[in-house]
């Protein structure tokens, strides 16, 4: 019953403004209760997303590990999406899953091949306004980061704005840009991250 409410007064606010004015959907997960699943996938806050790392010897782990990266994959594309927002997201979306995101997961599973016998981590809250970060890959046994994923926006003077993915590692102390690619967004300045 109250998940049909509110989608009654999502609807009703939809159809009064127009659409010009839509509904925030912290609002939503506020009025949800506790022990029912969220929809919207918004998490507490503080929380964080690990995965323990196994030897692959035996084929039962070889299987438990692959699933394990794989949610660690996934969970690097929602984070993504959400550093987007709901302004950027739907602009850039195919670009980025079709160009972009491949080359991010290839990064990913090179890290977790080398990082055998780690607990891996993946940060909860990318930067929002007009930071870069979107997510961070650590060592929870060492405490230190591994990788770190960054988006930063680029005026170009004639052409316009670009998104520039592009990625640092520890291995060189954070120091270098290794390029991941570039999405055009256009001549107009872009919204602010998050949004």
């Amino acid at each position: 019953m109250k998940r049909w409410l509110q989608r009654l007064m999502i609807a009703s606010v939809a159809v009064l403004t127009l659409g010009v004015i839509t509904p925030d959907h912290e609002i939503w997960t506020s009025l949800q209760d506790k022990h029912e699943p969220n929809e919207t996938g918004a998490r507490a806050e503080g929380t964080a997303y690990s995965l323990e790392l196994r030897s692959e010897a035996d084929d039962v782990l070889a299987l438990g590990s692959r699933a394990e990266d794989q949610q660690l994959v996934d969970h690097a594309r929602l984070l993504s999406y959400e550093k987007f927002g709901q302004r950027i997201g739907p602009v850039i979306q195919h670009e980025f899953d079709t160009e972009i995101f491949p080359r991010i997961e290839s990064v990913i599973q090179t890290t977790v091949h080398n990082a055998a016998d780690r607990r891996l981590a993946i940060t909860e809250q990318p930067s929002g306004d007009y930071a870069e970060k979107i997510f961070h890959v650590h060592d929870q046994t060492a405490n230190q980061d591994l990788i770190r994923f960054h988006v930063r926006t680029e005026k170009r003077p004639i052409d316009g704005y670009f998104y520039n993915f592009h990625y640092h590692t520890a291995e060189d102390g954070f120091v270098a840009h290794h390029s991941v690619g570039d999405i055009y967004w256009s001549k107009n300045t872009p919204p602010k991250w998050l949004s």
